[in-house]
């Protein structure tokens, strides 16, 4: 039970704010991590739930409201899946080599291209959340989860990138089996949840998230022989603009 408990914090101590108990990185304590990993997610659900019910009963006009949606997700994880995402634009819209891609992802400096990334991103997730209402908010939040039970089975699944960095770290001290099941089960539980609320909006969401899963595999595997931290993150911050996305567009033509 100790090792699992030491994943946890260590899970929650690497990819998000939340408070979290001190301990060794060690090997044996990092085994479990990305089983952990979803969790962080429910907690931005249902955070994201609870600013939504209170946006409603106070009444706030719809910018609050969207901004406060965009805004929790980046206050818990404290930025680092957006960072992937920002150094993946600068390292695909160089043109350069794999070699050179790969050392463009890991400059800590924020070129032209990310910046535009970034902006485009929140542009569009402003929009996205202005659609994203009433009863498919709750199909919404489970998004979060989704998206970090995919990234945590590629963690342990797919070729890595380089044979250093966290992802390769956590990769080389992690139980695959253990956390390929747990992984699976959310991703199960979550579609259960999905399809139960909303079958038609959930089924677009979880659509979006494979294709998405798929794109990351794909992009990773040809530009830069395998995954890493930066690549992980930018699939994760792109699963969650496009999971919400599929579903309001699956809502307004159901509708």
């Amino acid at each position: 039970m100790k090792r699992f408990w030491n994943s946890l914090n260590i899970a929650f101590s690497m990819y998000s704010r939340l408070p979290a108990a001190q301990c060794s990185w060690s090997e044996e304590n990092m085994k479990y991590v990305m089983c952990f990993f979803p969790w962080i997610g429910i907690v931005i659900g249902a955070l994201c739930l609870g600013w939504d019910a209170l946006a409603a009963h106070l009444a706030f006009r719809d910018p609050l409201r969207n901004v406060g949606l965009m805004l929790i997700p980046l206050a818990v994880s404290g930025g680092i899946h957006l960072d992937g995402l920002l150094d993946t634009a600068d390292a695909m819209s160089s043109w350069r080599p794999r070699e050179k891609r790969l050392e463009i992802l890991k400059d800590s400096h924020a070129g032209a291209f990310a910046v535009i990334a970034c902006a485009a991103y929140f542009f569009l997730l402003y929009a996205v959340l202005d659609t994203v209402r009433g009863e498919l908010v709750k199909v919404y939040v489970f998004t979060f989860a989704v998206s970090r039970s995919l990234s945590g089975f590629s963690v342990v699944t797919f070729p890595k990138a380089s044979a250093q960095g966290t992802v390769a770290g956590f990769s080389k001290s992690a139980q695959t089996r253990i956390i390929q099941a747990a992984c699976a089960v959310y991703l199960l539980l979550c579609a259960a949840g999905m399809l139960r609320l909303q079958p038609v909006c959930g089924a677009a969401g979880l659509a979006g998230a494979f294709l998405t899963f798929a794109w990351y595999r794909h992009m990773a595997m040809k530009h830069f022989g395998g995954i890493n931290g930066d690549l992980a993150g930018c699939f994760l911050s792109v699963c969650e603009l496009v999971m919400p996305l599929c579903m309001a567009a699956a809502e307004l033509l159901a509708g």
